[in-house]
């Protein structure tokens, strides 16, 4: 394992896996390096003041706590990220810019032949598809090159090839889709980094077509426009801006006193769920550290009992020894479906897998980094309940990094390992091999 990375480059993002290859189809596709998301720079005001308050603009500079919310510029600044993404999704085009710099972009999955219509309408210069590095080598069946500051590929496609239907087999890797051969790799565009982290926020397929638009675009196509450093901001905005809007006591077959705290961002986005079991505020107020999980939803294993994973023994096994514990727990039951790439994708990933993938290179044949998680949302929720000392349940060392990272004093890891199943044998020895998981 590698040495954990300080908070300036981490990000509170865990460490992306770079391990040893999977099959040798697919070697190549590993020579590009690790394909991590497109993570938010260094900024001055990722510091302590973010990890312990929720009162700051996107410049950095603390507003007042009687602030109107309708006027706080972060609150402003995660509202318009949020719209963008609802658009893109909807498949419509949205405006990214920066300074004197705009760009247009679609979603390949999603575009239509009137998103499409715009997008020719407006641009100054050709169309391109912007893909990640991964998804790109594997469309031309070659390795490509690329910027270490720039992990976003851009294609110029023939004119035959700007079609909804062949877009979104450019896109989706379980389409097995071929680029034209007169497909030509171009220096990406400036704000293609951007453009890359909205689609992935949105949970859409890294996979975009983009054109520079003069400015004066969005107004006369009633297009939406967003600025690149709002949607690099916004993990971590949305993450340090959780509040508690819903409590209630809900017992549970095996934690009769368990209470569910419901939190959500300042955008009005997806909740996060803390289960609390039994009473670990008082524990750590009294100087104990109670046990905590920081468990990704997982509708296949958690809900459905899926054998692919183990996700479910872990919640199940994770609420009972919380109950047996005398300091109880939290369990943070955190919305970041298949390791923050979302239901739909991770389903795309369980294709791949069966066509011969593992969970790390389908994830990255989808465009997405190994584990696209941000474990400030999981601190965040600690310190809202008071809990800033923790016995952490994980087999995971980036969760162990990831939270100390982030503010949180991990005294202890309580080992959170359940025997194969039959089906998930190789799903478990790619955790331990390639992502360094703490098993056997």
């Amino acid at each position: 394992m590698e040495a954990a990375p300080g908070l300036e480059r981490y990000q509170c993002h865990p460490p992306k896996p770079d391990r040893k290859t999977g099959r040798a189809a697919f070697a190549f596709f590993l020579t590009l390096g690790s394909q991590s998301a497109v993570t938010v720079p260094h900024s001055p005001w990722l510091n302590k003041s973010v990890l312990e308050t929720r009162h700051m603009s996107p410049q950095g500079s603390l507003l007042s706590q009687s602030s109107e919310p309708a006027l706080d510029p972060r609150r402003l600044a995660m509202r318009g990220v949020h719209r963008a993404l609802s658009d893109l999704r909807r498949g419509t085009p949205v405006l990214i810019v920066q300074q004197e710099t705009a760009l247009l972009v679609g979603a390949a999955e999603t575009l239509g032949a009137a998103g499409l219509a715009d997008i020719a309408k407006a641009a100054l210069a050709a169309p391109v598809l912007l893909l990640a590095p991964v998804r790109a080598a594997a469309l031309l069946r070659r390795p490509v090159t690329q910027a270490e500051d720039q992990p976003v590929v851009a294609l110029r496609l023939p004119p035959a090839a700007l079609d909804p239907a062949r877009l979104r087999g450019f896109a989706d890797p379980t389409a097995e889709s071929l680029l034209p051969t007169e497909a030509e790799q171009l220096a990406p565009p400036p704000l293609a980094g951007a453009a890359l982290a909205l689609a992935k926020l949105g949970r859409l397929l890294p996979a975009l077509v983009a054109a520079p638009v003069a400015p004066g675009v969005a107004e006369r196509l009633s297009l939406l426009t967003v600025p690149a450093e709002d949607i690099l901001a916004y993990p971590i905005s949305a993450a340090a801006s959780l509040q508690r809007v819903a409590e209630a006591r809900v017992p549970l077959e095996d934690a009769p006193e368990a209470r569910i705290i419901a939190f959500r961002a300042a955008d009005g986005g997806i909740e996060h769920l803390a289960i609390l079991v039994g009473d670990p505020e008082a524990s750590a107020a009294a100087g104990q550290a109670p046990l905590a999980r920081a468990h990704s939803e997982c509708f296949t294993g958690d809900l459905l009992g899926s054998l692919r994973c183990d996700c479910g023994p872990q919640l199940r096994g994770a609420i009972k020894r919380m109950a047996e514990d005398p300091a109880g727990g939290v369990l943070l039951y955190l919305a970041q479906e298949g390791r923050g790439i979302g239901l739909v994708n991770k389903l795309r990933a369980y294709t791949l897998q069966d066509r011969g993938l593992d969970t790390l290179d389908a994830n990255r044949a989808l465009g997405y980094g190994a584990d696209e998680r941000n474990f400030l949302v999981a601190a965040t929720m600690l310190r809202e309940v008071g809990i800033t000392r923790v016995r952490l349940l994980t087999n995971n060392p980036d969760k162990l990094s990831g939270l100390a990272a982030c503010g949180i004093d991990v005294v202890g890891r309580e080992a959170h390992q359940f025997d194969p199943n039959g089906v998930n044998d190789a799903y478990l020895d790619t955790k331990a091999r390639r992502f360094g998981h703490m098993l056997g």
